[in-house]
């Protein structure tokens, strides 16, 4: 088996290199249409690790793309988007021309310096989603999507002057609005799926509470839970908030307290004894974690059974 080609890029201009586009017209931006990527891979499995964002909407039915963990086939109106460091890799297969098509915009980090979009873009979970969770666009949201990026691909080729950055940046920033408005609308639309992935939370749950496993190690952590579900935290704690009103954390916490009121109300043993059978090292940490959830100390809520 050949070994995986790694390309790791710092700068824009030097991907525009690696797959013979014309150098980037802004050293921070770029707006690249996919069909005037050429191939410049050799034959086997190659990994390219950006150090900046990418948000694209590839169309490519013939090849299969691996992002972070998964495999995908890209389908139309599929979007994903990568932060810095992120890998993303795809198999060069020797003879066959791929003709991928779409669009694809890439931001250094340093081009939203000094602005609020700095700040919030770290904000957004689907930067950290894998290719399972990546964005399936409607006919008519895709449209409007690659409307904006029509936009700021007619800012990106005009010439530049000290208005560009803050054209680009607010078109930049309403795409990512949309792109969470679509993923909201995602979470609700795919029903059965989702609804199916909380009753597999549920159950997860129930299980774990009700083994040694608790006492052993501790409270189930959000990324446990996620990983059990081939999902990124990220997106696991989005869906549920949008169908429940709950992260996944407050899930582990309801079922957690759950779990406390049937031992306080049904057992004799000590608050310190449960504290310890529900994963806590210290008993203080649990009674004040009952209190905040439930406004009683685990003593007041059992006096009051009696």
């Amino acid at each position: 088996m050949s070994a995986v080609q790694l390309h790791r890029f710092k700068t824009i201009a030097q991907y525009h290199h690696m797959v013979g586009l014309p150098k980037p017209e802004h050293p921070l931006i770029s707006v690249v249409n996919v069909a005037d990527i050429k191939g410049s891979f050799m034959p086997g499995q190659v990994s390219l690790i950006f150090d900046f964002y990418s948000i694209a909407m590839k169309r490519a039915p013939d090849r299969k793309f691996k992002y972070g963990q998964q495999t995908y086939d890209f389908f139309e109106g599929t979007l994903f988007c990568m932060a810095p460091g992120q890998v993303f890799g795809f198999e060069v297969k020797e003879g066959i021309e791929h003709k991928p098509s779409g669009w694809m915009i890439l931001i250094h980090p340093d081009f939203l310096w000094n602005t609020p979009l700095a700040k919030t873009i770290k904000q957004y979970e689907y930067f950290s989603y894998s290719a399972n969770e990546s964005l399936q666009l409607s006919e008519k949201e895709e449209n409007l999507m690659t409307g904006i990026v029509q936009y700021m691909e007619q800012e990106y080729h005009s010439n530049i002057d000290k208005f560009t950055d803050t054209v680009i940046t607010a078109q930049l920033e309403l795409l990512l609005t949309y792109t969470n408005r679509f993923y909201q609308r995602q979470f609700i639309t795919r029903k059965i799926a989702n609804h199916q992935i909380i009753d597999t939370v549920e159950a997860m749950l129930t299980a774990y509470f009700n083994s040694d496993v608790l006492a052993k190690q501790g409270l189930p952590t959000v990324a446990y839970i996620a990983g059990q579900l081939n999902l990124t935290p990220g997106y696991l704690s989005e869906l549920l908030k949008t169908l429940t009103g709950q992260s996944t954390q407050q899930h582990i916490h309801d079922k957690l307290i759950e779990k406390a009121k049937e031992k306080l109300s049904t057992t004799t043993l000590s608050i310190s004894q449960i504290a310890y059978q529900l994963g806590f090292e210290h008993s203080q940490s649990f009674s004040k974690l009952f209190k905040t959830k439930t406004e009683v100390s685990p003593l007041e809520f059992r006096q009051s059974f009696n």
